[in-house]
């Protein structure tokens, strides 16, 4: 199938996006001016397929949380969202929805405008991300039903890391699994890399195109990207969101002769593997407490818990030993950023990381590095380092100012 102009009163630049991240049990959302990155509305669906399913809403710093009716799904979290935008006089604002897509394989480097051939391609990707192209799939259903006369575009999560040379991306396997199956590293966390490459260029001085970045995502998914000259050339992720550093459940890069003791010598299923290094390993499965870095840092400095403590300094090491060998993929570094729920929030895990990191000219701040928590963004480094930003990511964003991009540009 073709695809056709969208129709529209106005210029999708001059309204706002309402940008959908669809889970398989939650649907996160924002109402978004993509010019200034203004948010006029965001919230949470969550529990969704169980009784405890609730939506809720945040506007102008205050949040109302409204329990969903029967039948609990995504249809009926965005039906709520709907009649919540009409009543605050917003749906005449929206000239579009963007959706976040995790998988977008090798065919999707940009954002997409979605037709009945890209849903279908969404589909087929979701082998190499079966726990989230089906859900975003869901989203887009949805969305199609509430806001029928609207477009819809795909924003992927891999597409940034589209530009990484075969050096980077193809496996150590045989390469015709590649060419007739797809196997190779494709990472993930694009949206999020790229907008702090871009804020950081922004404090250069410089253009993007300019600029030689290494930028760590922490979350309870981590990721560390390399970008040369603007652009993704090499990151910690592979075909899927389990390989790199350790992260909140995920191990990370694994021995796979593990994988066949495991199933051959201990009795996992294939099923009991996944789950384990999915579900049930990363710091929560070396802490045995938690997968959340403020509890576990709260262990560690108050009660001495030893294997919290274990499981943030093999994160931290990880982390720098990752950093540490982009090295090979530069000639210069412009400077170091953190990002993400842990990376922007953390100053022990910052101070843990760039402590290991000597050899590459870094050092903070330490005034600096405990200041800048909670949405501050800024420098951390001391006046003898490389720059060294904590910057907070606005995926969001990126999603909104790309999709009215496109969309303009398909009006033109």
């Amino acid at each position: 199938m073709t695809q056709q102009k969208p129709q529209r009163k106005e210029p999708a630049s001059t309204g706002a996006i309402l940008v959908i991240n669809c889970g398989s049990s939650s649907v996160k959302f924002s109402l978004i001016k993509p010019l200034s990155g203004e948010t006029l509305l965001s919230g949470l669906a969550e529990c969704l397929h169980t009784p405890d399913a609730k939506i809720i809403v945040k506007l102008n710093g205050e949040k109302q949380t409204y329990k969903l009716p029967e039948p609990f799904n995504h249809q009926t979290a965005l039906s709520v969202l709907v009649e919540q935008l009409q009543q605050l006089g917003l749906v005449k604002d929206i000239t579009a929805i963007g959706h976040r897509v995790v998988h977008g394989g090798e065919q999707y480097s940009q954002p997409t405008l979605i037709t009945e051939d890209v849903e279908q391609a969404i589909s087929q990707l979701a082998k190499l991300a079966p726990l989230h192209n089906p859900a975003n799939l869901i989203g887009i259903k949805a969305c199609q039903q509430a806001f029928e006369n609207l477009p819809q575009v795909a924003v992927f999560d891999t597409a940034f890391h589209q530009s990484m040379p075969e050096k980077a991306y193809i496996y150590g396997l045989p390469y015709s699994l590649y060419k007739a199956h797809g196997i190779r590293r494709y990472g993930f966390h694009g949206t999020s890399h790229y907008f702090v490459a871009k804020q950081a260029a922004e404090q250069l001085n410089k253009p993007l195109e300019q600029c030689n970045l290494i930028s760590a995502h922490l979350g309870n998914g981590c990721s560390v990207t390399v970008i040369k000259n603007g652009e993704s050339v090499d990151t910690s992720m592979g075909m899927t969101p389990g390989e790199g550093v350790i992260m909140g459940t995920r191990c990370g890069d694994l021995d796979t002769g593990i994988i066949f003791h495991l199933v051959e010598n201990l009795g996992y299923s294939i099923g009991d593997v996944d789950k384990l290094v999915n579900k049930e390993s990363g710091l929560l499965g070396v802490s045995g407490l938690s997968n959340d870095g403020r509890t576990l840092e709260n262990a560690m400095l108050e009660d001495n818990h030893a294997q919290a403590t274990l499981a943030l300094t093999i994160f931290c090491y990880r982390i720098a030993k990752t950093i540490a060998s982009y090295s090979a993929s530069l000639t210069q570094l412009d400077g170091l950023i953190f990002t993400g729920g842990i990376g922007e929030n953390s100053n022990w895990v910052r101070t843990e990381i760039v402590k290991q990191l000597a050899l590459l000219n870094f050092s903070l701040d330490e005034e600096k590095n405990k200041a800048t928590r909670f949405g501050a963004s800024g420098n951390i480094a001391t006046k003898d380092s490389r720059a060294c930003w904590v910057i907070a990511t606005n995926e969001e964003w990126v999603i909104a100012e790309q999709s009215a991009q496109l969309l303009t540009n398909l009006v033109k």
